[in-house]
C-alpha cells in the first residue's frame, strides 16, 4: 500500500532535502537568455527612458497657461516649435507658448504637461487653441521614470521570461549572467510502448511522456536528455537509471510507479539511495515516487499523461526550482497550480 503525502508536505520535503546546485555561471548573449535563470542581479547603469517623453500627439505646454479652458474659451498659444521624433528638443518653452510634440517625442525645457491633439485646434496663423486645461505632468514620462543608474532591474534567481528580454535590451544589456542549465535525464518505461514516430501494433500505446516532460523541461530552461524507452526489465532499467543519475543533475521515469508486479521504479530508486515518498495525495498521480541519490532527484512518475503533466507541473518544476535557486519552491508551484 502507497503511503501518501499531501502536496503541502511534498512541498517541505523538497526543501530541506535538496540544496542548490553549486555551478559556476555562464554569461550567454541576450539572443539566447529566454528561459534561463539569472545568476546575478541586472542592475542598471543608465536612465530609462534617458529624457523627458511626451505619451501622446500633442502639444507640449505650461500647464499653468491653459488653466480655465474649454471648448468654449479656448486658451490661444502662439506656436512656439515642433519636436521632431528621435531629435532633442533643440530650444526652451517660453511662457505662453506652446510646441508640437509626437508620441515618444522629447519635450522641451519650461513645458510641464501635454495635451492630445484631440482637445487642440489649429487657426493656421501660426497660433493653437487648447481647450482642455492640462496638469503638472500630465501625458508625460520622466527621466528615469523607468529605470535608474543603480535601480535592481532583476533579481538573481529569476527565470527570464520575453518581457525581461525586452527590459534588458532597454538598459543595454547584451550579455547575461545565467546559471547553468540543469541536465535532467527523461526515461520511459513499459512493454507497451513504441516512439511517437512509429505506428503502435495491437496492445500498443505511443511515447507521450517523453516528448512531453522533455517540452515541459526546455520550458523551464533545463536541458532534456532523453534515454528512450526501456521495456519492463528491473535489470535493463536499473542500468539506465544509473546511467542517466550519473550524467545528469536529476532523472525522471515515467511509468512502473504503481504497486504491481512490474512496477520496479520503487525499488530500484529505493537502492540508489534514498526513498523519499511513494504516493502524494492527489488525483490523478497519486502513485508518484520521490527519492534521492546524493542531491540528485529520482523520480518515478506515474504512465498516464495527465497524471505525469500535472504532477510535474506541482512537484517537478518547484523541485528543479530548488535545485537551481531560483526563489521559494512554493510560490513556483502556486503559480504553475493557477496556469496549469
Amino acid at each position: 500500500m502507497l503511503q501518501v503525502k499531501t502536496p503541502e508536505e511534498v512541498l517541505h520535503l523538497i526543501e530541506t532535502e535538496f540544496l542548490p546546485l553549486s555551478d559556476e555561471p555562464e554569461t550567454v548573449p541576450l539572443s539566447d537568455a529566454l528561459g534561463r535563470i539569472l545568476a546575478e542581479d541586472i542592475i542598471a547603469g543608465e536612465y530609462v527612458p534617458d529624457f523627458d517623453r511626451s505619451t501622446v500627439d500633442g502639444y507640449a505646454v505650461r500647464a499653468a497657461d491653459t488653466f480655465g479652458c474649454s471648448d468654449a474659451i479656448p486658451a490661444i498659444l502662439p506656436l512656439a516649435g515642433e519636436v521632431k521624433m528621435g531629435e532633442e528638443a533643440s530650444f526652451s518653452l517660453p511662457r505662453g507658448f506652446c510646441a508640437y510634440v509626437p508620441t515618444g517625442g522629447a519635450i522641451p525645457q519650461g513645458a510641464d504637461c501635454a495635451i492630445m491633439i484631440e482637445y487642440t485646434e489649429n487657426y493656421g496663423d501660426g497660433s493653437i487653441g487648447i481647450s482642455k486645461p492640462g496638469t503638472p505632468g500630465m501625458n508625460l514620462i520622466f527621466r528615469g521614470d523607468d529605470v535608474y543608474p543603480g535601480k535592481v532591474v532583476l533579481k538573481a534567481g529569476h527565470i527570464l521570461s520575453s518581457q525581461d528580454i525586452g527590459a534588458l535590451a532597454a538598459i543595454g544589456q547584451t550579455e547575461v549572467p545565467v546559471k547553468k542549465r540543469l541536465r535532467v535525464g527523461v526515461i520511459s518505461t513499459g512493454d507497451e510502448l513504441v516512439p511517437a514516430g512509429q505506428r503502435p501494433g495491437p496492445g500498443q500505446i505511443r511515447d507521450v511522456n517523453g516528448p512531453l516532460l522533455s517540452a515541459m523541461l526546455r520550458e523551464f530552461g533545463a536541458e532534456p536528455v532523453s534515454y528512450g524507452i526501456v521495456v519492463d526489465d528491473e535489470v535493463q532499467l536499473r542500468q539506465k537509471t544509473q546511467m542517466a543519475a550519473k550524467e545528469c543533475d536529476a532523472v525522471l521515469l515515467s511509468g512502473g510507479s504503481s504497486v504491481g508486479v512490474k512496477d520496479t521504479s520503487c525499488r530500484i530508486i529505493e537502492s540508489m539511495g534514498a526513498l523519499l515518498l511513494h504516493g502524494i495525495a492527489i488525483k490523478p498521480g497519486k502513485p508518484t515516487i520521490l527519492g534521492k541519490a546524493g542531491n540528485k532527484p529520482l523520480v518515478g512518475l506515474p504512465g498516464h499523461p495527465v497524471a505525469a503533466f500535472f504532477v510535474s507541473k506541482l512537484f517537478i518544476l518547484p523541485l528543479l526550482a530548488r535545485l537551481s535557486g531560483s526563489g521559494r519552491i512554493k510560490s513556483f508551484a502556486t503559480k504553475n497550480a493557477a496556469t496549469g
